[in-house]
């Protein structure tokens, strides 16, 4: 496949038809035993990230004192139920992306994307360090109008703190997004079922900063 394709972005009439069923996963976390399908409990938040390969990426977030479940899948495409073999074809229009289940009790939307922000580096477009291709993409993929805002002011919070140490124009793509697709029971918590495992994570160095209430 040319290197080109998996740099552009489907459009509905060239992508992938996809299906009906549901990807079949766990019914439990592997790190934290809670349930990894919904219905949550009531007083729970929902964001997706996209920052890169979702194994170094889903650990990150599990690791964090309030986060109730993390799931590794796909969001921001066309297809219904892709594949991680369409995904990574480029003609789903899929992002890889962890789904954040947390109590903001615990831990406040600001502080997930400070730890976003920080963990990847958002300037790179179609890719992720080495790994290249529209599924490694930065994005926030949000469930209200209001965690859409608050996505929109740290991105403009970090751009700030980037540009004063000479990075170009973030490329983190928001949006409101409900369409979360679970990845591969294999995909799931694989950092913790293969601790020496690939991970291409990595940040810029730059901090957040933000102000946390």
């Amino acid at each position: 496949m040319k290197l080109s394709r998996k740099l552009k972005l489907p459009n509905k009439d060239t992508a992938l038809p996809g299906r009906n069923d549901e990807m079949v996963v766990p019914n439990y976390h592997f790190v934290n035993g809670n349930p990894m399908k919904p219905p949550f409990p009531g007083d729970l938040q929902k964001i997706v990230f996209g920052m890169g390969c979702f194994w170094g990426a889903e650990r990150i977030f599990w690791e964090q004192h309030g986060v109730y479940v993390t799931a590794a899948g796909y969001a921001g495409g066309i297809t219904p139920n892709p594949s991680y073999e369409e995904v990574c074809s480029g003609l789903t229009g899929h992002n890889e992306v962890v789904l954040v289940v947390f109590n903001e009790r615990y831990i406040k939307l600001d502080t997930l994307l400070s730890i976003f922000w920080e963990s990847h580096d958002p300037t790179q477009g179609m890719r992720q360090g080495n790994d290249i291709g529209t599924q490694y993409r930065s994005g926030i993929y949000t469930y209200s109008q209001e965690q859409k805002i608050l996505a929109e002011g740290s991105l403009e919070t970090f751009q700030s703190n980037l540009s004063t140490k000479g990075y170009p124009t973030i490329t983190t793509e928001i949006f409101t997004d409900s369409s979360f697709y679970y990845a591969e029971h294999y995909h799931q918590q694989y950092l913790a079922k293969v601790p020496n495992g690939y991970c291409g994570l990595g940040g810029t160095g730059v901090k957040y900063c933000a102000e946390i209430n």
